[in-house]
């Protein structure tokens, strides 16, 4: 059986640059990922969202607010690295993020719809990076300068990920 926890297996960063044409393809992964959220909670009620997607794992509520969380650092992020050189960024504690009262207890329509007008105002900026802008980097604390192109990757996988979770879940208990 596979890791419950990379339900589509680990994030691997590229060993070759990210060509023109993956970058497209990460980006449109990334305008998916709002609708392919929205469908993967329809119709579940508070006691299912409430469930977690593995034994220690955060609820659906929790990853649908993480999500959010998650893409709106990545999208100041990338607005820095399009602005600054190299600009060192901060962290957070995702998990302690997802143990806020908000992620906790808000509805989930409250992030899916932050999630798409976000992706939204995302992938238009995205969409009109050079090639040359999407080489781009920030300096992340642990992982040293990443190039925009790289972190796309990242995000395109991170949309995957959490679906995953979820679907996963459902079909496991049948919702």
């Amino acid at each position: 059986m596979s890791d419950p926890r990379y339900p589509i297996g680990k994030f691997q960063y590229p060993d070759t640059p990210v060509s023109p044409e993956q970058c497209a393809a990460y980006i449109e992964e990334i305008a998916a990922a709002p609708a392919q959220y929205r469908a993967a909670v329809a119709g579940l009620d508070d006691s299912q969202l409430d469930t977690p997607y593995r034994d220690g794992g955060w609820t659906l509520r929790q990853t649908v607010h993480h999500v959010a969380d998650s893409h709106i650092n990545s999208y100041v992020r990338f607005r820095l690295a399009a602005t600054e050189d190299n600009p060192r960024i901060t962290t957070y504690k995702e998990e302690m993020w997802a143990e806020l009262a908000d992620a906790k207890s808000l509805p989930v329509e409250v992030s899916l719809v932050l999630i798409e007008s976000l992706h939204e105002r995302w992938v238009v900026f995205l969409r009109s990076l050079s090639a040359g802008q999407l080489a781009r980097t920030f300096d992340h604390p642990a992982n040293g300068p990443l190039p925009l192109s790289t972190v796309l990757a990242l995000y395109a996988w991170h949309g995957r990920h959490h679906v995953a979770h979820i679907k996963t879940l459902r079909t496991q208990k049948g919702w």
